[in-house]
């Protein structure tokens, strides 16, 4: 039995350990609730793996924007390349293909590109008119190169240039713009090149430049559409889940006129789920998913070409927030908006800390300004310290670290069987999540993370159980876990396949 004295001991413990816990970053908000959700990728952010077949239709679909091809010269035997990478000649001399040999597209039309080079320059001609350099930096001034396939065989290439002759190389150090290209395809012929696709993109810029804007609008407004419905919002509530997870683009902050290519419609199904997650009692976290010019150089972050260029121009950060304040002053007063993710996986070799950390702390602003009692996330860097977030994440209320959790993108899966996948979860991963899940800290979450592995031929026991410890491990995040992603053509890949065939049991 406690006495009055004790009681009050107690009482007051209890008051300086709140006071410490909101003192360190963490608020106390009694309405508050784990979150289980299901991203909704590939819907109003384009991933072509998600649903393969919006591209189906676009012509010459292996030369969509950011394409990465590389160029072997039939008569010499040698890959094309850019001297240092770029700012001066083009070569052919390299005996094999990486960055210096590798062309990003930016596709003008079905035949027609500007082409650009590993440091970003643009493939043009100098002022002779002939010799093939990559020296500009503006597409506007470059020229415009066109790539013929062979008839019979789509692996030997010509490309014509912007003086209306054909490239050839001459020699391994002579790569100029002066042949008729008119020959028979042979060896013998220096106008000729094998093309090798090393990368492709499918994203967002990539299907709308490539259907171009005649069909685009169409295209992506019956995607919109059909991909999501109401239904979609049934099934997550009855299934167990109390919150979605909605990337978008920041070009949907400019509808119903997005700068070209993209097209105007997405923001009307941005606010049906808004209206749909509230009739469904869904906590919805919004989660800027695609930044002006690419915080990561993926297809998912709206890329033209693969290259990061994100928070390398103040003005990118400031249109980023500028998104942010229109997203979030949008829906503040909507019941269903939970939390502002401010900006999804950027990645550690294209965008400092330092950078980040400043853009956080101006996003958590924008986001208070109109969401006062919203959680803001903050999403680590691909590729950093787990870590290098919590002194930032620590001065702000209601704030989260959100950390993405795979077993296909790094080698160290690729051997790895059924057994030592779980093992890693349960031991490196809950470890990893614990290193960041401070009493005192910001909350944590596993906001991205997915059933399917580089496991071959696993049994769907076996599926359950990796299903079955990601759900133990990452339950102990303290704000929650998501899972990517509520639908894919790739079965493992969709959450509304894996419920329904009872791969993952809630």
């Amino acid at each position: 039995m406690k006495t009055p004295n004790s009681k009050r001991q107690l009482l007051g413990i209890v008051f300086v350990f709140v006071l410490f816990i909101i003192s360190n970053g963490r608020s106390l908000d009694t309405n508050s609730q784990f979150i289980k959700a299901v991203n909704l990728g590939g819907w109003l952010v384009t991933e072509g793996w998600i649903k393969p077949s919006l591209f189906d239709s676009i012509p010459n679909k292996d030369f969509l924007d950011g394409a990465w091809l590389q160029f072997k010269s039939k008569t010499i035997g040698k890959f094309l390349a850019a001297e240092l990478g770029g700012g001066t000649i083009i070569v052919a001399n390299s005996s094999s293909a990486s960055d210096w040999e590798t062309f990003r597209l930016w596709r003008i039309n079905e035949t027609s590109f500007h082409i650009r080079v590993f440091n970003k320059q643009f493939l043009g001609l100098d002022s002779s008119g002939i010799n093939l350099v990559a020296v500009s930096t503006d597409y506007k001034t470059s020229g415009v190169f066109e790539i013929i396939r062979k008839s019979d065989d789509p692996s030997l290439v010509r490309i014509k240039a912007p003086n209306g002759s054909f490239l050839q190389a001459k020699t391994q150090d002579l790569v100029t713009a002066d042949s008729k290209g008119d020959g028979q395809w042979k060896d013998d012929d220096p106008s000729v090149f094998m093309l090798t696709i090393s990368q492709r993109l499918q994203g967002e810029y990539q299907v709308t430049n490539g259907y171009g804007p005649s069909k685009a609008p169409q295209i992506m407004n019956d995607h919109w559409n059909t991909f999501i419905v109401e239904e979609d919002f049934n099934f997550i509530a009855t299934s167990g889940l109390n919150a979605v997870r909605i990337p978008v683009g920041w070009w949907t902050a400019s509808d119903p006129t997005p700068p070209k290519p993209f097209v105007g419609g997405s923001l009307q199904y941005l606010d049906k789920a808004f209206l749909w997650a509230t009739k469904y009692n869904l906590k919805v976290i919004l989660d800027l998913h695609a930044a002006p010019v690419s915080q990561n150089g993926y297809e998912h972050s709206g890329s033209r070409d693969g290259f990061i260029e994100w928070g390398q121009t103040e003005e990118s950060i400031q249109e980023t927030l500028r998104v942010l304040e229109f997203f979030t002053a949008r829906y503040a007063n909507n019941p269903s908006l939970y939390a502002v993710e401010l900006l999804n996986e950027p990645r550690a070799d294209g965008v400092s800390l330092s950078v980040l950390t400043k853009y956080y702390e101006a996003g958590y602003k924008v986001v208070r300004k109109h969401a006062p009692n919203a959680f803001v996330l903050l999403s680590n860097r691909l590729s950093g310290d787990s870590k290098e977030l919590l002194p930032v994440a620590s001065r702000m209320t209601n704030a989260v670290i959100d950390v993405h959790y795979y077993h296909l993108f790094n080698d160290i899966f690729n051997n790895m069987t059924v057994e030592q996948n779980i093992e890693y979860v349960r031991t490196n991963r809950s470890e990893e999540l614990q290193a960041i899940t401070t009493l005192a800290g910001p909350l944590t979450s596993v906001f991205e993370w997915t059933s399917e592995w580089k496991v071959k031929g696993a049994t769907k026991e076996e599926y359950q159980r990796f299903s079955k410890v990601q759900l133990e491990v990452y339950g102990r995040a303290s704000f929650g876990w998501a899972y990517w992603t509520l639908k894919n053509a790739e079965k493992h890949w969709s959450f509304e396949w894996m419920i329904k065939n009872g791969y993952i049991n809630l």
